[in-house]
């Protein structure tokens, strides 16, 4: 059976470990016969967006065929609006059974519907990664691009689709709520992390030699955070502080990820290199040997994909309240952040420091659920119903 995932509605970046990546990776593992068909836009090693030269088709990382399509025309309103060449040819040499689209929001969707309806047999999904906090946070994205445009997108393509997916409980509501689409199609379908990587951490050793490689105790309490420090993440800085402020030598704290160059002087300035250490870019692959070296990890700002590989992991966590995203609790692994307060991270960390079974209960949930339910292996399986 030929799954065919379509990522025209936003990026596909190779070597990362974001849905789009990890979805057809597990298809392909599970036996089915699976393809990409992408744009050309990704992310460079700074997370910034870029695009690719490399239209055509490849064979990826995971020796899946990955076909890059041009866009219609290189203005700007044209990728924005994302029209494409070669759109309906590339779906129907591909000749999809199951038809997985990340993101119903590209123009080009007619030219998926037009291939649906001469193929009556092809099971659709579509899912979402659009909120609030990342989409339509101006008068003309929110009232003319989402609620007109996408939302015209949207509603072409209903009809072919079996169910619609977000990816936070926040992004079913986005579903129903800015684009109309009928609440009984509107599920959630969690992010989560690579079994295999999960896996290749905890048996390879990863925590050790992390620990060693860094100058951190085993006995020490290591706090972990990770993904990009901006304007619209300033909160790692409060976790920074905080930890400093922290009188116990056994607390450490490694910072990962890239740094606007804006903040970076506050950085260095927080980071001691003994106490806080802050390590620079890492490799998402890598990420998961990190954070398997850490006792607790806390994302003080706004959500990341790292929050479900994390909770995948099988780590304790405290995270900002965002609405829409308490999914990650699955009953007592992860305590919530209420304000951007030095005082508040710095008490909650004390707090399980003092309270050492109320760490353990953390922990012992964490391990329990987390490694089940934000696996992408099961997440893989459930996505198109197995």
């Amino acid at each position: 059976m030929k799954v065919i995932h379509l990522c025209l509605g936003s990026f596909y970046p190779d070597n990362y470990s974001y849905q789009e990546n990890m979805l057809p990776k597990f298809h392909k593992e599970l036996g089915y016969d699976v393809e990409v068909i992408a744009s050309t836009q990704s992310f460079d090693e700074h997370g910034k967006t870029c695009y690719l030269d490399n239209v055509g088709t490849y064979k990826n990382e995971y020796d899946i065929q990955v076909t890059r399509l041009p866009y219609k025309s290189e203005n700007k309103i044209w990728k924005k609006l994302k029209r494409y060449q070669g759109t309906y040819a590339a779906i129907e040499k591909a000749a999809p059974d199951i038809l997985f689209i990340h993101g119903g929001q590209f123009l080009d969707i007619d030219q998926v519907v037009k291939y649906l309806k001469k193929h009556p047999g092809v099971t659709v999904y579509v899912d979402n990664h659009a909120d609030f906090s990342n989409s339509a946070t101006n008068w003309i994205s929110k009232n003319v691009l989402h609620k007109i445009v996408w939302k015209h997108t949207e509603h072409q393509i209903e009809p072919y689709t079996k169910k619609f997916y977000g990816v936070l409980p926040v992004r079913v509501e986005f579903l129903k709520n800015v684009y109309g689409l009928p609440a009984e199609k509107c599920e959630l379908l969690v992010m989560g992390a690579d079994d295999e990587l999960v896996n290749n951490a905890k048996t390879s050793g990863a925590r050790v030699r992390i620990r060693k490689q860094y100058d951190i105790k085993e006995n020490d309490f290591l706090i972990m955070t990770a993904g990009k420090i901006d304007q619209w993440k300033t909160q790692t800085l409060l976790l920074m502080q905080a930890v400093q402020n922290i009188k116990r030598d056994s607390v450490r704290l490694i910072v990962f990820g890239s740094v606007t160059q804006e903040l970076m002087n506050q950085v260095k300035a927080l980071a001691d290199g003994t106490k806080v250490q802050y390590i620079g870019w890492v490799l998402s692959k890598d990420s998961y040997d990190y954070f398997e070296a850490a006792d607790l990890v806390v994302f003080p700002g706004r959500h990341s994909v790292m929050w479900e590989q994390v909770t995948g992991q099988g780590k304790p966590m405290l995270v900002k309240d965002w609405r829409g995203t308490h999914h990650v609790d699955l009953g007592g692994n992860v305590r919530f952040l209420m304000q951007d307060s030095v005082d508040e991270i710095q008490g909650k960390i004390e707090y399980l420091l003092d309270n050492p079974e109320e760490y353990k209960k953390m922990k012992e949930v964490a391990e329990k659920k987390g490694m089940l339910d934000f696996s992408y292996r099961e997440i893989a399986k459930r996505c198109i119903n197995i």
